[in-house]
């Protein structure tokens, strides 16, 4: 029986990670939390795992021309899990922000070891704490990015399962489902390590589609203009 609530699936038991650099980097966010409410940031902010991270590093230029002037914060964790940002939300991650809009990719992680279905119960949980959280925040759930350097890789297999099913949320008119294959697949569905140097990361290339294919919704969810 596919149940949201299946205490059997760990993707929707919300846990830390015991290492002392994922303690450090969320303890990092937690201050990163604090100080964009005490400075007027966070009206837009990034939740997810190191793809999200990579902002940081290979994406930082295109960070800094279409989501630091709107004042984003980044709080991605690399290797983290839907259950470890069901954790890190319940936990105060997000403590004194009160963001117009979230931007949630994560899932990849969870497919080394979790089918489709319970992926996708994880982003749902995921979405389901963050919408009582934060009732008046807008959602853009971003389908888990393609990996594997074919479609029929067996991990981007998982993936598109649980994207599928992500599809479920789509009735919420506070959630925003966003498919972006197109700004990085070939034609033929193959994978390039120009945009994914691993056929999982993304290059600085990579994350200047991103941007790019995302930052008109985001600017309409925000209601600019």
């Amino acid at each position: 029986e596919h149940r949201i609530d299946n205490p059997a699936n760990r993707a929707i038991l919300p846990v830390p990670r015991d290492m002392p650099s994922w303690q450090e980097r969320a303890t990092l966010l937690d201050r990163r939390a604090v100080e964009a409410a005490a400075t007027g940031r966070g009206e837009l902010i990034f939740l997810g795992d190191s793809i999200t991270q990579g902002w940081e590093s290979d994406g930082k230029e295109a960070w800094a021309e279409h989501f630091a002037p709107r004042g984003a914060v980044n709080f991605g964790i690399s290797g983290d899990r839907t259950q470890h940002v069901l954790w890190r939300i319940q936990n105060g991650n997000l403590e004194g922000l009160d963001p117009k809009l979230a931007v949630l990719m994560i899932g990849t992680n969870n497919s080394n070891e979790d089918p489709g279905a319970d992926i996708a119960d994880g982003i749902h949980a995921i979405l389901r704490e963050l919408r009582a959280a934060r009732p008046d925040m807008r959602i853009l759930v971003l389908d888990i990015f393609a990996r594997g350097a074919a479609p029929d890789d067996r991990l981007r297999k998982i993936n598109d399962e649980a994207n599928r099913l992500i599809q479920l949320v789509a009735d919420d008119p506070m959630i925003e489902v966003m498919d972006l294959d197109d700004a990085f697949l070939e034609e033929d569905g193959t994978l390039t390590r120009e945009i994914m140097p691993d056929l999982l990361h993304l290059s600085e290339e990579g994350y200047r589609r991103w941007a790019e294919a995302i930052a008109p919704r985001v600017a309409a969810l925000l209601g600019e203009g």
